[in-house]
Formats: C-alpha cells, sequence, structure tokens
C-alpha cells in the first residue's frame, strides 16, 4: 500500500551518509536521486525511504507522532540496524528487544534529524 516514507533533513549529505549505511546493512541502496531528494529502495521492491530538504525552503522538523519502521530479516538484524543508527549520528529511543508477549521484537532511534524510526522484526 505505501510506497515510500519521506523525511526531512536539514543536512543532506549528513542523512546521506546515514540513511547509505541503513540501506546497505538491508542489502538495498539509492533509488533516485536529485539536488534536494535521496531515496532508498529497490524498484518494485517494499516501501522505501527518502530523506528531501523541506519544498518551502523552511527548515525541516518533526513530526510529533510519526515513526517509520524498517522490517529487519532477524533479531540480529534489529541489533545492527540500531547499532548503525547510533554510529552514524542517530539517537536512542529504545534499545533492541522484546516488546510485549507477541514476539516483537523492536529498537526505536532517530535520525540525526530527530526523525524517529525503528526497526522490528515480527517473532
Amino acid at each position: 500500500m505505501i510506497g515510500y516514507v519521506t523525511v526531512g533533513t536539514n543536512d543532506l549529505p549528513r542523512a546521506a551518509r546515514f540513511y547509505d549505511a541503513m540501506a546497505a546493512e538491508m542489502g538495498s541502496g539509492r533509488m533516485m536521486e536529485f539536488d534536494s531528494f535521496i531515496a532508498w529502495g529497490t524498484p518494485g521492491g517494499g516501501c522505501g525511504i527518502a530523506a528531501t530538504k523541506p519544498f518551502d525552503g523552511n527548515p525541516a522538523t518533526v513530526g510529533n507522532g510519526v515513526m517509520a519502521a524498517f522490517e529487519a530479516k532477524d533479531t540480529a538484524q534489529v541489533d545492527r540496524l540500531y547499532k548503525i543508527a547510533l554510529d552514524h549520528g542517530g539517537s536512542d529511543e529504545g534499545a533492541p528487544g522484546p516488546r510485549g508477549d507477541g514476539g516483537f521484537y523492536a529498537a526505536y532511534f532517530r535520525d540525526p534529524d530527530g526523525n524517529k524510526l525503528n526497526a522490528f522484526v515480527m517473532g
């Protein structure tokens, strides 16, 4: 249903380093790139993610209550994505671990612009 999610950035080269590392871990890469916009994903694959400088020229801000989630292949990949995020300027929002009783395993973090993200696997 969703083709891609866009997050705002005030520093596209910094966002590119962050999302290049996340995409590489997930076996993906850049699929579209312009001066103010980069999209990562696999054409014909699942949902992608893009980082953009706001079109209106105002600073990018974080959406309160907004989060994009990366579906990992296993708990080890959730752990790696969390580490990659923190190693590339992200910040912790919840260390990797089980959530609830249904086998949901997730890690929560923010990108360098403060956009909330998560990596998860269903049990």
